[in-house]
């Protein structure tokens, strides 16, 4: 039985990722510390106790378990999260990403790293391919994790260069579906949760900014084949849904697909809802799509699920956990 450790295994991605590898027949121990996963999105899974094991632990502490394969999803994604301790974040992204490292180089293991399109920062090359090295602020609000994850990057190649360690790094581009946490601050649960409960949904700028959006269930796939491929294949590689809509459109299709009887737990308002619009926080990118020809080449991925379809899902999903 292959061994696998998910880091931040009971998070939004993670909880999913280790759904797919016990499901596969995988021993998987999924590792969080709980600062924004939730033992409720693993749960269904701790009785599977000869395929599941969950670890209460920070990334960043020292960690001796004999694993084949290292999933290192661990850090908040988030910018409510990321930016409330950013130190922290930094650190969970570079020091956590070194003790995966380190334990994947004591027993041999493979590691596939969890990086994001925010290493692209405020990109001038659209759509954004992987040989693009970014327009990134070092020290802005957003850097604990836009460099936090540029610096894991490095560390996942050098280890590579040093001591020949399998090494695979993923970039993943906006993902969103189900076990979101809903004050995350992201702005598929931001506008879904507004809406929902008869909120307006907040709009930042002027809304024309871009963001590609790819279901959780896409994703996973992707992230599941690249630990796959050959040991030659390193990456980075893009994962996302390459087709692109402004946060305006977003918003306007939420609101669309909200259902009028939507209660949110505090009364019908999701028919009156409207969008309103805020200041621009800074450094937030004006356009974000993904170059995806690798993942078509080297995965033969392409994402299935299309916005309608993940929104409709995502919203049954809210509404059912703001109801309870």
């Amino acid at each position: 039985m292959k061994r696998v450790l998910v880091t931040g295994g009971a998070g939004f991605l993670g909880s999913h990722l280790c759904d797919r590898l016990v499901a596969e027949g995988s021993k998987v121990y999924a590792l969080d510390n709980l600062h924004t996963g939730s033992v409720k999105n693993i749960e269904h899974l701790l009785a599977l106790k000869d395929h599941f094991e969950f670890i209460e632990q920070d990334v960043c502490e020292p960690l001796e378990l004999e694993v084949d394969e290292i999933y290192n999803l661990a850090c908040p994604a988030s910018p409510i999260h990321y930016q409330e301790n950013p130190i922290r974040t930094f650190e969970t992204s570079v020091l956590g990403t070194r003790n995966m490292l380190l334990l994947a180089k004591k027993h041999g293991a493979k590691l596939l790293q969890a990086s994001t399109s925010e290493v692209y920062g405020d990109p001038q090359v659209h759509p954004q391919v992987e040989s693009y090295w970014g327009h990134v602020n070092p020290i802005g609000i957003r850097s604990c994790y836009d460099e936090g994850k540029r610096g894991a990057e490095t560390l996942c190649f050098d280890f590579r260069r040093v001591h020949g360690l399998r090494v695979k790094v993923v970039r993943i581009f906006n993902t969103y579906g189900p076990r979101m946490h809903p004050q995350d601050g992201r702005v598929v649960s931001n506008f879904v949760v507004q809406a929902l409960q008869g909120q307006d949904l907040t709009v930042y700028g002027e809304g024309q900014q871009t963001r590609s959006f790819c279901y959780y269930s896409d994703l996973i796939e992707g992230i599941y084949k690249t630990m796959q491929t050959p040991d030659d294949f390193l990456g980075p590689i893009n994962l996302g849904n390459p087709h692109e809509f402004t946060i305006l459109e977003l918003a306007k299709k939420v609101l669309e697909l909200v259902p009028e009887s939507a209660t949110g737990g505090g009364g019908s308002r999701a028919s009156v809802s409207r969008i309103i619009y805020r200041e621009l926080p800074a450094d937030d990118p004006t356009q974000r799509r993904p170059d995806i020809g690798l993942a078509q080449g080297v995965l033969g991925w392409t994402p299935q699920v299309e916005l309608d379809e993940g929104l409709r899902a995502t919203i049954a999903h809210f509404k059912k956990s703001l109801l309870q």
